[in-house]
């Protein structure tokens, strides 16, 4: 199977209050848009996806139906702190203040009005007891 596309689907409660979110504070813009259903597409990168989804649509398996839970969105930003210091004057809660790891990121941790969780990160260099789990090719410099 070749996948054309891949991007995340949030379900929520408040479509419209969720896309707002993510079109003022991560730069996305509006693919498609109804009460429903919301594409969303980063505006400096057209690779980057994410749709938000009202969780009772009748597209949903009514046994499925509900609010993301347990989802923990990634975004990779070329410079954390600026991001860390603009998304905290703008508000939003900083659920995991900004720090390094050892296992090689720079990241803060908020939440969307939904609650879904958003990762922040910067890729910095592993320490060396987590360099060899990576891919040679994949380590930050």
């Amino acid at each position: 199977m070749k996948t054309s596309q891949y991007y995340p689907v949030l379900m929520v409660e408040d479509v419209a209050t969720v896309a707002a979110f993510y079109v003022r504070h991560f730069r996305f813009r509006p693919l498609f848009e109804s009460d429903w259903y919301v594409h969303l597409q980063s505006v400096e990168d057209e690779a980057v996806n994410l749709a938000i989804l009202a969780g009772d649509h009748e597209t949903i398996p009514e046994v499925a139906r509900g609010r993301a839970a347990g989802v923990l969105l990634n975004f990779e930003v070329e410079d954390v702190d600026a991001v860390y210091a603009e998304l905290g004057a703008a508000g939003l809660p900083m659920l995991l203040e900004l720090r390094d790891e050892a296992f090689g990121q720079r990241h803060f941790i908020t939440r969307d009005p939904a609650g879904v969780l958003i990762d922040v990160i910067t890729p910095i260099p592993p320490s060396g007891e987590f360099v060899a789990q990576f891919d040679a090719a994949a380590v930050p410099a």
